[in-house]
């Protein structure tokens, strides 16, 4: 009887911190727990952020220190190497058959070398395209030139990489990904945290926004928009959770333009986001157009169709589509207007009691359609595939290996 199979993932982000990458990861290794010794290398987690229950179910975290920014995220090189250079060294002494690794493609690039040196079989599961994301953002040429081949060095080198939409797997094909390899499982939120019966902290009338605040969703359009209705509507806020590069500007702005009615509350639980989500009139959802994200299918649309409240997005037409045709909310264009428009029908609706007659609608959709957990169950279908593939073709662990170059008696 073959012993079971060990596997390593490796994510920079991972629960109880509020992140889309997060929540991903956390739900594979709790999939893959049911057949497979997991391990995650992880990061410590920031303060503030609450506990984790995932070492109950049967999964190893192991965390290790990392350079945060400000607002306590790892965002730029020098943080992301502070994760990967130890994280090469952690890998290359791991007892492992098959290695996971999260974006950004300094992660996955660290996991290569290791699987090539070892020759371990790599599994890269990006939330989305990262050379994209640099060039929208006007990084220098040489800068996006570095980080597009980084990326497509890893999507060669993988013996399978997991896409979260259609639209992103034609991405990485075009990147340099195999498409034989390309698998897409799809994206969502875990629909037993974020469930329609949790509490609501509150029984005030507010918008929530949680997660990232960074360039490419800019969430101050929110903050412009309620500016336009805030006279009208004197007892509502606007709460915002989570952290982000474009946090203290919008702290600024929110005195500027509304003082004394837009709440920041730092990184939270995602227990105690789905509560705040689920006690909302609205919960905002931002990309800004044309920067290399019209593609994107926000978690955040997920989270609040799970526990039930409508979603008002600001962005391209693929999320807005999405919203629009499941009947999750209202979609706008990125316009403090539209935006304070979308707003004024979310609280009409809620007042008149549409929004908890629709509640169940949006709650089946994202059980049906949204589920994080199905994701990983496709995700660790393609895991199993690469074990039992032939090491030469894919650089996978066949059956009878113990993952250490023996076999086993």
């Amino acid at each position: 009887m073959p012993r079971r199979m060990r596997v390593t993932i490796a994510t920079r982000v991972y629960t109880p911190e509020v992140t889309a990458a997060s929540f991903r990861m956390r739900a594979l290794a709790h999939a893959l727990a049911a057949q497979a010794d997991v391990e995650v290398l992880t990061t410590k987690a920031p303060a503030g952020s609450g506990s984790d229950s995932a070492e109950d179910l049967g999964v190893r975290v192991r965390r290790a220190p990392v350079l945060r920014d400000r607002s306590g995220a790892i965002r730029g090189y020098v943080q992301y190497l502070s994760f990967d250079i130890p994280l090469f060294f952690r890998l290359l002494f791991s007892r492992t058959d098959v290695v996971v690794a999260e974006a950004p493609p300094t992660t996955g690039f660290m996991t290569a070398v290791v699987g090539l040196l070892r020759r371990k079989p790599l599994i890269y599961y990006p939330g989305d395209v990262w050379s994209d994301a640099v060039a929208s953002m006007g990084a220098p040429s040489f800068v996006t030139s570095a980080m597009k081949a980084v990326e497509s060095f890893v999507l060669r080198r993988s013996s399978v990489v997991i896409a979260i939409s259609p639209e992103v797997a034609e991405r990485l094909i075009a990147l340099g990904a195999d498409e034989r390899r390309v698998v897409t499982a799809g994206n969502g939120i875990d629909t037993d945290i974020f469930a329609p019966d949790v509490v609501p902290p509150t029984d005030e009338r507010y918008f929530v926004y949680t997660g990232t605040m960074s360039e490419w969703q800019r969430p101050d359009v929110f903050i412009r928009g309620f500016a336009l209705i805030s006279q009208e509507f004197p007892d509502v806020r606007v709460k915002f959770f989570g952290q982000g590069s474009v946090q203290d500007e919008m702290r600024e702005l929110a005195q500027q333009l509304v003082p004394g009615r837009v709440d920041f509350g730092g990184v939270v639980s995602p227990a105690l986001s789905a509560a705040w989500i689920r006690g909302a009139s609205g919960a905002l959802v931002s990309i800004v157009p044309e920067i290399g994200y019209d593609f994107a299918r926000p978690t955040k649309i997920y989270a609040a169709a799970a526990v039930g409240t409508p979603v008002l997005f600001a962005g391209p037409e693929v999320a807005s589509v999405l919203v629009t045709e499941a009947g999750l909310g209202r979609a706008a264009d990125f316009d403090e207007h539209a935006v304070a428009d979308a707003m004024r029908e979310l609280l009409a609706e809620a007042a008149d009691g549409r929004t908890e007659d629709r509640r169940g609608e949006r709650v089946t959709w994202a059980r049906e359609n949204a589920s994080l957990q199905a994701a990983a169950r496709r995700v660790v279908s393609a895991i199993a595939q690469v074990r039992r593939t032939d090491p030469t073709k894919l650089g996978g662990v066949s059956e009878a290996s113990d993952g250490d170059g023996k076999r086993e008696s």
